[in-house]
């Protein structure tokens, strides 16, 4: 659900018209029939469908798309798997959670960044490959000036030839680091801590005065979106008009926050629906009372609204 699908076409020559987009269900998870209709439609049309995105973890609304019916179409149709964990693979980490990623074992590769949800510093990003040597064979140029292939050592260890960049950071040193003290518990503790956070939110908002969910039921993850409507929207009727005042709500009371410098909270429309806050979740340093202050911050910004 990314819009690095939409880069990437760009950047390979296929072009934007390429990626097309498969229907998601009010959760905003792939709906994996039209996925399969859309196969069958492309290659009816004399095209080639070679690559799915799946995503766990979606930017806005946190969903995790049913990747193991995702997979069967793949096999069916011998179509790569690649699955979008930038923002939710860390909940592998988990024990509680991880089975919202049940079927990106079966994937052909995998986005992970652990500079998200673990908190990594910034840049830590990772591409799994399930078949081993695949970058080398589609990357490399064989520069045997910078990489010789009699050194004395194992020459597993020259990177440079397996990826598009040649020189780079060594991003993956930072998680080892980190996971070298953590260790996969401590990992686990803070992820878990997050979503239990997201899900105290949750809770305290869906049946306060002022607020409405964007969908219903809990979140999968630690997005959570909603809209708080200002005492002068309550109770009117749903029309052009309160759409339009409501769409102005978010982007107030976040320049305010930003104003008071009291908190920081994202904005969105999505669709049909107008702007609504996304409170994401990824400090394990957040406490409920943090969360609460949150809430009357909301409410004390947009009281005259």
């Amino acid at each position: 659900s990314h819009f690095s699908v939409k880069k990437g076409a760009a950047a390979l020559g296929i072009g934007t018209d390429s990626v097309i987009l498969i229907r998601c269900d009010e959760r905003g998870k792939m709906i994996p029939s039209d996925l399969e209709r859309r196969i069958v439609e492309a290659k009816q049309k004399g095209f080639v469908p070679f690559l799915v995105s799946a995503t766990a973890g979606t930017t806005v609304y946190g969903a995790f798309d049913p990747l193991i019916a995702i997979a069967d179409i793949c096999k069916k149709y011998k179509i790569w798997m690649h699955v979008d964990g930038a923002w939710g693979g860390g909940l592998l980490m988990s024990r509680k959670h991880k089975w919202k990623l049940n079927g990106i074992e079966r994937a052909n590769s995998v986005t992970w960044n652990p500079h998200k949800m673990m908190g990594v510093p910034l840049q830590c990003s990772a591409l799994l490959v399930r078949e081993e040597g695949l970058m080398q064979s589609c990357n490399q140029m064989h520069a045997s000036y910078l990489f010789q292939q009699d050194k004395h050592y194992d020459l597993s260890y020259d990177t440079g030839d397996k990826a598009l960049q040649c020189g780079r950071h060594v991003d993956v040193f930072k998680l080892w680091l980190m996971w070298r003290a953590k260790g996969t518990i401590g990992f686990e503790a803070q992820i878990d801590k997050c979503l239990e956070l997201a899900e105290y939110l949750y809770n305290k908002i869906k049946n306060r005065e002022g607020y409405e969910m964007v969908f219903d039921g809990k979140p999968q993850h630690t997005n959570v979106c909603f809209w708080y409507i200002p005492p002068s929207l309550r109770g009117m009727e749903d029309s052009e008009e309160r759409t339009s005042r409501l769409m102005k709500v978010a982007p107030v009371i976040k320049a305010r926050m930003m104003e008071y410098g009291t908190t920081m909270v994202s904005y969105q429309p999505l669709g049909d629906k107008v702007n609504f806050f996304r409170m994401v979740i990824s400090n394990p340093a957040a406490t409920h009372q943090d969360i609460d202050f949150l809430i009357d911050e909301i409410e004390r910004l947009g009281q005259d609204l």
